[in-house]
């Protein structure tokens, strides 16, 4: 696995990460047994960019990759993230806090539940709406200068949210979702990240596991998986329209040799080297898979062929329920 340069302030990391969200929550049963196994063999792949967050498991998701990780501490490049705030005794309960009071107190937590010194890169999850955006930089820049944390980022934040934040502390990189069948980043997140020098990283490259066609319809997913609940493109009215595309990739997939999901991903990646996709699994498996789509070379012809399969226009669904895409920052 190569390295890529991640935003221009120094920060190396594998060509394409690993985010752990699913190995916690979310995506149906747990098994930690099976993801540590999945972390480790992400390091022996050469995968070394692992992306968690305060809220993925309600702080589980930190201490099963700090556990993990304990004594290979040295080959990895650590992110997490820190702003949605979740209760243990009610986890329905979610907010977004961006004051710098709670930063810093949230990221003294994360170093205690990773079992770290320092957070490699530590993201301001979502846009506090309420807080203005220099104060929260300004905390996290604090954390810089403490040696807590070296680099910052932040996660959906608009083009003018980004310019702001960047102007108190270079910003790092940019997590937002961006795959085949969400392509809004190309209008004016991709060029504003390229114009200031910051690295981007897609999030739910594979479109949370649809895009790779293992999906075939809502029931495929047991009832401890929140996809059908949380994100309209799985509920049974547009599931069907959104299948169509994904045969149309399936089939230029097979053409090729490689998986859907292969495909996929290499197409993220023959976006440019500026883009460091994390494919989130909790399986060795489909780690695997995912892993040797950077050997996948697509032409020019190519790229514009798995773009015509999957016209925006056709994407049924809007990416989350409306309580969460509130937060969005726009």
């Amino acid at each position: 696995m190569e390295t890529v340069k991640l935003g221009t302030q120094g920060a190396v990391v594998s060509r394409m990460g690993l985010g752990c969200m699913g190995m916690s929550e979310f995506y149906g049963e747990r098994n930690d047994e099976e993801s540590a196994a999945t972390l480790l063999r992400a390091l022996d792949l050469g995968i070394n960019f692992l992306d968690t967050a305060d809220m993925y498991g309600i702080g589980a998701n930190e201490e099963l990759i700090g556990k993990t990780i304990r004594g290979r501490r040295d080959e990895v490049f650590l992110a997490t993230k820190f702003g949605n705030v979740r209760k243990k005794d009610d986890p329905t309960f979610w907010a977004v806090n961006g004051r710098p009071e709670y930063v810093k107190a949230a990221c003294d937590l994360s170093l205690k539940l990773l079992g770290v010194d320092v957070i490699d890169l530590y993201y301001q999850h979502r846009v506090d709406p309420e807080t203005p955006i220099e104060e929260t930089v300004g905390a996290m820049a604090e954390l810089v200068k403490a040696g807590k944390v070296k680099y910052l980022g932040l996660s959906e934040a608009s083009p003018a949210t980004i310019r702001r934040a960047h102007k108190v502390h270079p910003i790092t990189a940019l997590q937002t979702e961006y795959s085949l069948w969400e392509r809004e980043p190309e209008k004016e997140i991709i060029p504003t990240l390229r114009d200031l020098g910051i690295g981007f990283v897609p999030y739910s490259p594979l479109g949370r596991g649809f895009l790779t066609g293992a999906i075939t319809k809502p029931s495929d997913l047991d009832s401890t998986d929140s996809r059908t609940k949380r994100y309209p493109r799985f509920s049974e009215e547009n599931f069907d329209k959104n299948q169509v595309l994904v045969d149309d990739v399936r089939a230029i997939a097979k053409r090729k040799g490689v998986t859907a999901g292969q495909l996929a991903l290499a197409w993220v990646l023959a976006k440019g080297e500026d883009l460091v996709p994390i494919p989130g699994t909790k399986r060795r498996k489909y780690l695997e898979e995912n892993a040797k789509a950077v050997d996948i070379q697509l032409t020019s012809t190519e790229v514009a062929e798995i773009e015509a399969a999957v016209p925006q226009d056709d994407v049924a669904g809007e990416r989350y329920v409306a309580a969460t895409m509130k937060y969005i920052d726009k």
